[in-house]
């Protein structure tokens, strides 16, 4: 399956198309001097992969609050925050899939450092059950990864620096797709800026970054010149995401806009006479001395960005009448089409080792290209997957006796339910005990060592019943339900259920 992102158009007129599945994968780096477009080129990929992915949004300027209006991002002002509040916050936004702008521009350089430090740590360090893909977008990035030491102190770079870090070389197993943007890549930290597979190159003056952007496209030196040339949203991309050979592409259009505008020029007002301008200039009294000292108005108290994320509920993309009740045919059909999504999600070879919370992700991607509505909750989609992992058919699933079984699984920890339905799938049907191999799969593991500790765990807690049998074997029954496998081989083969 591949979601394509249509950035805009290539210089022969074809559609230059961004594979997002693949740039999740992979990262992405921007440059482009100031009024390259690269705010535009970022709300074009936001605007378009929003209905498909969560999305974070580090805002140093605030350019990006505008997506809340149409695409029901959550704005999060970092002034009325501590650190510690944004750092529980990002950790909430992950766990409910909200997507967030965290908005900078109302506080100082260093403390920008420091907030989207505490934002991003609490984004890299959420449980392993919420690590579904969130693309992470670092505007400004040379401010939060410098190369070099700048006006912010030691303590605030390195915090900013690590977190940045942490994201572009750490984050791709923990779900966090890295999208960062920079003015200038000399001033871009080097070690973060490697970590990008995909590039987006605008126009560059400085001889500088425009041998690095050619080295990172892999364009010979003579060639670099040319991003001089480039227009105003006109970029130059290559990555795995975009093109195996380097592309023109002029980004399209936005349908949110910045709330900043850019300067315009207007004419300053004339005095009368070169008496009036010296009058009003240089003669009149000092303004300090008879205008009172402004009063600024109280600060109203900071909302609670915690309960609001507990709360928060995207508003609607359009508003549509309720559909009609399904009848029992299209009911019926509806759960087929759902059972055979999900066996779609489980063919692929790292399923089994993928986090539920990812799993559930690819799973609500592929309901939706299908158009099936009301998909099921993400506890619902981990009963489903326990019970599609143990092989149970689903004419079985339905049924009292294996109802019985996942009461009895759902009172153990959601990482060990999906092994105990799959011995009571073979106990049920008199099948050899599963191996080692074929239950370390079915925990989210390649080791048999901790399939043999979870077994031990599961017998402390009498859940199961382990035997030795003649050859070294091993046969286990169920406490409670009466079943038991038969005498199986510990060591044998990984075996599909």
């Amino acid at each position: 399956m591949t979601i394509g992102i249509e950035m805009g158009q290539t210089r022969q007129g074809a559609a230059a198309t961004l594979d997002l599945e693949e740039l999740i994968s992979t990262r992405l780096l921007v440059q482009g001097n100031s009024g390259s477009g690269k705010s535009h080129l970022l709300r074009r990929l936001l605007e378009q992969s929003a209905l498909w992915v969560q999305q974070v949004v580090i805002d140093p300027e605030g350019d990006f609050v505008t997506l809340a209006d149409r695409f029901g991002h959550l704005v999060i002002d970092a002034a009325d925050h501590s650190e510690a509040t944004l750092a529980r916050a990002a950790d909430r936004a992950r766990r409910h899939r909200v997507s967030v702008v965290l908005n900078l521009d109302s506080v100082e350089v260093e403390q920008q450092l420091r907030c989207a430090a505490a934002f991003l740590g609490g984004l890299f360090d959420v449980e392993r059950d919420a690590w579904s893909p969130v693309m992470v977008v670092v505007d400004e990035a040379q401010l939060f990864a410098p190369a070099m030491a700048g006006e912010a102190s030691d303590e605030a770079r390195r915090a900013s620096l690590a977190a940045m870090t942490n994201l572009m070389c750490r984050g791709r197993k923990r779900g966090l797709a890295g999208v960062i943007a920079t003015q200038r890549l000399a001033k871009l930290a080097k070690n973060v800026a490697a970590e990008a597979s995909n590039f987006m190159m605008g126009r560059t003056f400085l001889d500088i970054d425009m041998a690095r952007a050619a080295d990172l496209l892999g364009m010979e030196r003579r060639q670099a010149e040319s991003f001089r040339d480039l227009e105003r949203g006109h970029f130059v991309g290559l990555g795995p995401a975009l093109s195996r050979r380097p592309v023109a592409i002029r980004i399209g259009g936005v349908e949110t806009a910045s709330r900043s505008a850019g300067p315009q020029l207007m004419a300053p007002p004339m005095p009368a006479t070169a008496e009036e301008a010296r009058e009003l200039i240089l003669e009149g009294p000092e303004p300090e001395a008879r205008l009172p000292a402004p009063r600024r108005a109280p600060r109203p108290p900071a909302p609670d960005i915690l309960l609001q994320l507990a709360q928060f509920r995207p508003p609607p993309v359009h508003q549509a009448e309720a559909p009609a009740p399904l009848t029992a045919e299209e009911m019926e059909l509806r759960k087929a089409r759902i059972d055979a999504t999900l066996h779609h999600v489980l063919a692929d070879e790292e399923a089994a080792f993928r986090p539920a919370g990812v799993l559930y992700q690819d799973f609500l991607v592929r309901l939706r290209i299908q158009e099936i509505e009301g998909p099921p909750d993400l506890a619902a989609f981990r009963r489903m997957l326990a019970t599609a992992r143990a092989g149970v058919a689903p004419g079985v699933a339905e049924g009292e006796e294996w109802q019985a079984a996942v009461a009895r699984a759902e009172a153990l920890p959601e990482d060990a339910q999906g092994v105990y339905l799959l011995l009571a799938r073979a106990a049920r049907d008199g099948l050899p005990c599963p191996s080692d191999a074929t239950i370390a799969r079915a925990y989210g593991t390649r080791s048999a060592g901790r399939a043999r500790r979870l077994l031990t765990w599961m017998e402390e807690q009498k859940a199961v019943v382990l035997r030795s049998e003649r050859g070294g074997k091993r046969s286990i029954a169920l406490v409670g339900l009466g079943w038991e496998t038969t005498a199986g081989d510990p060591n044998g083969p990984d075996q599909e259920p």
